[in-house]
């Protein structure tokens, strides 16, 4: 009598399957899910007002926001009007005082000439001379 008996699957024989698919599962689907929630948020949080960058880096404000729509102000005078979806992020604006003192001022007292101690270093190589007068 022959009989074939047929061995079972062992669990080692899958384990390596298991393992790719829970890194797999780890690695890409869970982050990708994580995104994309964090994108429906950003989009359904969307209001007139808010500075955001578009996905393609252009910077402005929401000016309006309709369906899937909203309409976004990036220079004074020119409005863009995209998908939601295009929205990148909301940015928080950054407000720099404007130096509006001369260039001169600004760099301080590193003139054409002179060194940082105030000596003149004109007859030096790379300095100024006479036929730069």
């Amino acid at each position: 009598m022959h009989t074939s008996e047929v061995e079972p699957l062992e669990l080692g024989a899958l384990l390596p399957i298991l393992l790719i698919g829970v890194i797999f599962y780890l690695l890409i689907l869970r982050p990708s899910r994580t995104r994309q929630k964090q994108q429906q948020q950003l989009i359904a949080s969307l209001a007139p007002g808010a500075a955001v960058m578009t996905t393609a880096g252009v910077f402005g404000t929401i000016v309006d926001v309709e369906d899937d729509e909203v309409t976004v102000e990036v220079a004074p005078g020119v409005v863009l009007r995209m998908v939601k979806a295009a929205i990148g992020r909301v940015v928080e604006p950054v407000i720099e005082p404007i130096d509006d003192r001369p260039l001169d001022d600004r760099l301080g007292d590193d003139r054409l000439g002179e060194d940082r101690l105030g000596e003149d270093r004109s007859g030096e190589p790379g300095g100024p001379t006479d036929k730069d007068s």
